[in-house]
């Protein structure tokens, strides 16, 4: 079923005053004729034969006989017919024309006025509900309302919800985040107390396990740091001219000797040599990150393969592992904040899950996107896309 053609506001506005007013006038001119034309035909149909002849001769020509001319009409119209007054019965009956459109106009204006009016109101409504708190409240949508006021109502409830999902993550967001750093927080105060306590001594490895933790600590803080900085678009990069396929051999020599001892195999197609203006540092934190992602998740005895190149405008560099995957209700949600999927296993290695909350934010800081698919031969795939104007 289509949806009704809306009409912008100015010519919902204009439409309804034209109407209304070339339609009170039409009305009222409708009206004066059908009253003349009506005593016209009343009156020539009593009148003798004789005189009706008459008077449509003089009345086509009446300087053949003024004075007979008048005399037929002050005779059968009456002799105030052509009075000029203002009180003759023309104007009498133009007034009378008038009171009787008045309340026509005004139900007229205000029937059609009406959905611009509930439009408003709903508006209104749903903005008093998100400022008590709902904020997903939701303004019904008035058909017959101007185009641009039925996009505002749109624009308002897509708002709301954006709203209400930001209020949920934030929330969950809060939640976790208190967990994640109560973790380290507790672990390292009772180590700490154990020490007063006299429970260990106050050996180097006593406390190089609360230095573990204080620096575990210090690095969620700065992750979520990071994080707000990306939120509210003031993520710093400092850009230089470099090749990302560079930057990710770089990274990966770095971690290779833990794929191996995972029994992990990449297999790299980095040929690429295109030159982007790209912050290294947090480029290479992306690549770290989908990385360490692998090698928790893609399993011993798997593949992962690394390729990159230039397409559409667009510069494409792919993760693709040969591991179990994840659900695919788990892609909506994997970039959010603390999500794991396995959630035992990345405390265990040491995961936040910040990382690929972290590895989007920078991606899209530089302009570009990470996404993550199914391929149909399993494992799972992450997609890197950046502009060659970045």
């Amino acid at each position: 079923m289509k949806n009704p053609q809306l009409q912008t506001l100015w010519r919902w506005i204009c439409v309804r005053i034209l109407t209304l007013a070339i339609g009170t006038v039409v009305l009222i001119a409708l009206c004066m004729w059908l009253r003349f034309t009506l005593q016209y035909l009343w009156i020539t149909w009593h009148m003798p034969h004789a005189i009706l002849q008459e008077f449509l001769v003089l009345r086509e020509n009446p300087n053949l006989n003024p004075a007979r001319f008048h005399q037929i009409i002050d005779s059968w119209w009456g002799i105030g017919y052509s009075d000029p007054s203002i009180a003759s019965s023309d104007w009498i009956t133009v007034g009378v024309l008038v009171l009787v459109t008045i309340p026509f106009i005004a139900w007229f204006g205000l029937r059609h006025a009406r959905p611009l009016s509930a439009q408003f109101s709903q508006l209104r409504g749903a903005a008093e509900q998100v400022t008590e708190g709902d904020f997903g409240a939701q303004a019904a949508l008035t058909p017959s309302a101007p185009a641009e006021l039925v996009q505002f109502a749109q624009n308002f409830n897509a708002m709301t919800r954006q709203l209400a999902r930001y209020e949920k993550e934030l929330r969950a967001s809060h939640v976790a985040m208190a967990h994640e750093l109560r973790s380290p927080l507790t672990a390292a105060m009772v180590r700490l107390q154990a020490l007063l306590d006299g429970v260990f001594s106050a050996d180097g490895r006593q406390l190089a396990m609360i230095m573990g933790q204080l620096n575990c600590l210090r690095r969620l803080i700065d992750e979520l740091q990071l994080l707000s900085l990306a939120d509210a678009g003031q993520l710093s990069l400092e850009r230089v001219r470099c090749c990302p396929s560079e930057i990710l051999r770089y990274r990966l020599q770095w971690i290779k000797s833990q794929l191996d001892e995972a029994g992990i195999y990449p297999v790299a197609e980095l040929a690429e040599k295109t030159l982007l203006n790209v912050d290294p540092f947090r480029l290479g934190q992306v690549f770290t990150v989908l990385l360490e992602n692998a090698l928790r998740y893609a399993g011993s005895g798997t593949s992962l393969y690394l390729s990159s190149r230039s397409t559409d405008g667009h510069y494409e560099i792919i993760f693709q592992d040969k591991g179990p995957g994840v659900p695919p209700a788990f892609l909506e949600v994997m970039f959010e904040r603390f999500t794991r999927g396995e959630a035992s296993r990345a405390r265990h290695s040491g995961g936040s899950g910040l990382g690929l909350s972290i590895a989007r934010a920078i991606c899209q800081a530089h302009g570009g996107t990470l996404d993550a698919t199914l391929p149909p031969e399993g494992g799972l795939r992450m997609r890197i896309v950046l502009p060659h104007d970045a």
